[in-house]
């Protein structure tokens, strides 16, 4: 009976030992929302109808078109890239709605690029990410408060702030345009705020400036307005800070009213696609300053923009390459090597520290660096101008990328010696 219960004991305990090796045989998964065996989901709000949708309803798809091709050699440690996406038509509150869902119904890893400083203002207020340490990655807005660790904690900013562009502005204009009439329109928001802080520290002076409501280009009244306004001044000079749906506006109207100053283009209010697709002729856009900090999308002499063409157009083959689509497909490249860098097994937690920890070292299409630190939240600083040809396409001057770079404070503009990392092989992260 005692030999019957020993066998007994022995049979139990080995069929328990086998199922311990079983069990640490399976491979490890994270067990974390967004993350599965297969997949690591992420989600995106922005403008996909409305006003302010043209040139930026693009994005997903260049997201998309990245996260396909990494999926297609093999995902991030075996597991596919998914993007969710919602349609907040630029409006708070609806921003605030569609975040809930991503977050609660479609329970997303991270958010990707929501789009928009009033937004993603809500956002942080009303949904709070940060107190739920839910990543907010590489937000799509150059407002300078983002990068600001302890009031938005799990917020990332891509984009050069609003402020640090505007003194880097500053400082062409006073190379090329000193003594000229200066004139501004601007959007009347945080976006706008920030480029009169930037225009101020570098101590620019406007002879008239005028401000417009976000989402009153779409009227047929108000662009009248402002070119009205800057005509009267006798602005020689005029800088439209504002998006590119308002810029399109603007430059209708004045070539209606035959009112032709020296345009400068902000990087956001620059896309040249979305404006000659309003019906603004290319030949209006001839000449006016542009600024970006990635290189010209016409230049696939660029290691990264040929390749970034390739992909998108052969996911999209009737669409147009152009800043929205570079934009897009950068941010996807930088957040496929985050989660790379987050871990076998990436949690939001892992997430987080790892742009902390290696984001400064990502490689990208960015012709300036990015600025990340487990103290900074800052992403790249700084831009190239150049002028929009015949056709519409914004080069560098002389073909050279003369690029500037500062900080959102009173630090000073300086040409920068930056050295762009190489591309890592097949564009995929290492």
């Amino acid at each position: 009976m005692k030999a019957m219960n020993r066998r007994k004991l022995f049979t139990v305990c080995a069929t328990i030992a086998v199922a311990s090796l079983a069990i640490t045989a399976i491979p490890a998964q994270a067990a974390e929302v967004g993350v599965s065996s297969t997949e690591i989901k992420l989600g995106m709000t922005l403008p996909m109808t409305g006003t302010a949708s043209p040139g930026y309803n693009k994005i997903p798809a260049a997201v998309k078109a990245y996260f396909d091709y990494v999926n297609a050699n093999g995902g991030i440690n075996g597991r596919k890239l998914t993007l969710v996406v919602k349609d907040d038509q630029y409006v708070p509150t609806l921003a605030v709605a569609k975040t809930n869902e991503l977050i609660l119904k479609d329970k997303v890893m991270a958010l990707l690029a929501p789009l928009g400083t009033a937004n993603n203002k809500a956002v942080a207020a009303v949904v709070n990410p940060g107190a739920r340490k839910i990543p907010v990655l590489f937000v799509n807005t150059g407002f300078s408060g983002f990068a600001d660790k302890k009031k938005y904690p799990t917020t990332f900013s891509i984009l050069p702030s609003y402020i640090m562009e505007a003194k880097i502005m500053a400082e062409y204009i006073k190379d090329n345009f000193a003594g000229k009439k200066l004139g501004l329109l601007y959007q009347d928001d945080d976006f706008g705020d920030d480029a009169l802080a930037g225009f101020k520290q570098a101590g620019l002076n406007f002879d008239i400036k005028v401000a417009y409501a976000s989402g009153s280009q779409g009227d047929k009244v108000s662009p009248g307005g402002w070119i009205t306004k800057l005509q009267a001044s006798g602005a020689e000079v005029v800088i439209l800070f504002g998006v590119s749906s308002a810029t399109a506006a603007a430059l209708g109207t004045a070539a209606v009213m035959k009112y032709a100053p020296q345009w400068i283009l902000g990087s956001v209010g620059g896309d040249a696609t979305t404006i000659k697709a309003s019906g603004v002729p290319a030949g209006v856009l001839y000449n006016a300053v542009g600024a970006s900090f990635a290189p010209a999308t016409t230049d696939t002499a660029d290691e990264y923009v040929k390749l970034f063409q390739e992909i998108y157009l052969k996911a999209n083959p009737t669409e147009t390459f152009d800043n929205n689509v570079m934009v897009g497909m950068n941010t996807a490249f930088v957040t496929a090597q985050a989660i790379k860098a987050a871990g076998k097994n990436p949690t939001r937690a892992t997430l987080i520290a790892a742009i902390e920890k290696s984001g400064k070292s990502f490689a990208s299409a960015a012709l300036v660096p990015l600025n990340f630190s487990t103290t900074s939240h800052v992403g790249y600083n700084g831009y190239w101008f150049g002028k929009y040809s015949p056709t519409g396409d914004l080069k560098p001057a002389g073909g050279v990328y003369t690029v500037y770079t500062t900080d959102s404070g009173t630090g000073a503009v300086v040409k920068s010696t930056y050295k762009r990392p190489a591309m890592p092989a097949k564009g995929l992260p290492n």
